[in-house]
């Protein structure tokens, strides 16, 4: 039944203050409103400073975090988010989880649950997770991240391991595009120097206080001499010389079709993938009928944009094995830690497409009468 939505959003804020919380999500918009941003996620996080409540925000363009002290400032920023026009809000404690959204005519609808419990091994006891790099490494101590990051991360890197070879030996240059915080980059030198392997990886992020940042953290690491930072576009960075592995977590939109396109002009052995939203090809849909008989999968727009999704990760896979890469899309975590939880993993195999192949992409984008933006990127000769 739909309950006062200010008693509703009372209770969100007890939850969202409380120490038990493990996640919070706020999104969409309320008839006749909009927010000043698109989405707010709110998780703990533990930094060298202490405890702190990280609040990251995105206004469709790009993300803002804050790491917020407990007490005051905290609530200050709860109580400011609560006051926002969202239509949604999904939040996750240790011990409950509720989801609760505003109706047409501005009541609550709320669903409260029991968190869910993990799994117990035959004697009772709960399992433990085993990870690649132990959540208790010191380097976490350093480069923080969420425990929901450490999991993507951690799902990320056990993607890397099944991509490499077992007898992989030699030095090994490595590039994150749009590394962002770099909790990836560090994590992944981490794990692969663990292996034994000789490793220099480069860190590319258009933000030039991302680059000062992730410099000065590596350099209290005592990596500075093998991890490096450029600031950059994922088009025009200078990274020299060319990787052996291409790395890419999240991307926005057209960059991950940017890092892909440089991969193949690098001509790197590996590649692995994971996109983030898909607003290109969702976007040209939207200015053309669909064809014959498939005008039902594109008239409601939330089917249109899951149909974009595939659509366009479907081609970015087709298009890397034109151009020579074996070519697989899986999914690298579980939903519940990230919705964008698709990988696309190619490695280097050589040889000509066969004709078969040209003519099944080809049919695709005729047919949808759509022209993605790494076909566009890799008929472009580079500019460096």
């Amino acid at each position: 039944m739909p309950e006062p939505l200010d008693a509703a959003l009372t209770e969100v804020r007890a939850l969202l203050l409380d120490p038990a919380l493990t996640r919070a999500v706020a999104a969409g918009r309320r008839k006749g409103h909009r927010p000043s941003v698109v989405r707010a996620e709110l998780r703990p996080v533990v930094l060298k400073a202490g405890p702190r409540l990280q609040l990251a925000t995105s206004d469709g363009a790009r993300p803002h975090t804050r790491n917020l002290a407990p007490g005051a400032e905290a609530g200050a920023a709860v109580d400011a988010l609560l006051a926002e026009p969202f239509g949604n809000w999904h939040v996750e404690t240790t011990d409950v989880t509720l989801q609760l959204r505003v109706t047409k005519s501005g009541e609550a609808q709320v669903h409260r649950a029991a968190a869910a419990r993990p799994a117990a091994e035959p004697g009772g006891h709960d399992r433990a997770k085993e990870w690649l790099l132990d959540p208790g490494d010191p380097i976490f101590a350093e480069i923080g991240g969420t425990a929901a990051k450490r999991r993507q991360v951690d799902a990320f890197l056990r993607a890397l391991a099944a991509t490499l070879p077992d007898d992989l030996a030699g030095p090994l240059r490595v590039v994150d595009l749009g590394c962002g915080n770099a909790y990836l980059t560090f994590a992944a030198y981490r794990y692969l120097t663990q292996r034994g392997l000789d490793v220099r990886l480069v860190g590319v992020d258009v933000r030039e206080d991302q680059r000062q940042r992730n410099t000065e953290l590596a350099g209290r690491l005592g990596w500075a001499d093998r991890v490096t930072f450029v600031a950059g576009t994922i088009a025009d960075a200078v990274v020299d010389p060319a990787p052996d592995l291409v790395l890419a977590l999240h991307a926005c939109d057209t960059a991950t079709d940017e890092a892909l396109a440089r991969a193949v002009r690098w001509d790197a052995r590996w590649v692995l993938a994971a996109p983030c939203c898909h607003h290109d090809l969702a976007a040209q849909l939207r200015t053309r009928p669909a064809p014959a008989p498939y005008d039902l999968l594109t008239r409601q727009g939330i089917l249109r944009e899951r149909f974009a999704d595939v659509l366009t990760d479907s081609l970015r896979a087709a298009l890397l094995r034109l151009h020579g890469y074996r070519t697989e899309v899986v999914e690298f975590v579980d939903s519940r830690h990230t919705p964008r939880n698709l990988l696309i993993r190619a490695r280097r195999a050589g040889g000509p497409p066969t004709a078969e192949q040209r003519a099944d992409y080809r049919a695709l984008v005729d047919q949808w009468r759509v022209t993605p933006r790494l076909e566009t990127l890799l008929a472009t000769p580079p500019t460096g």
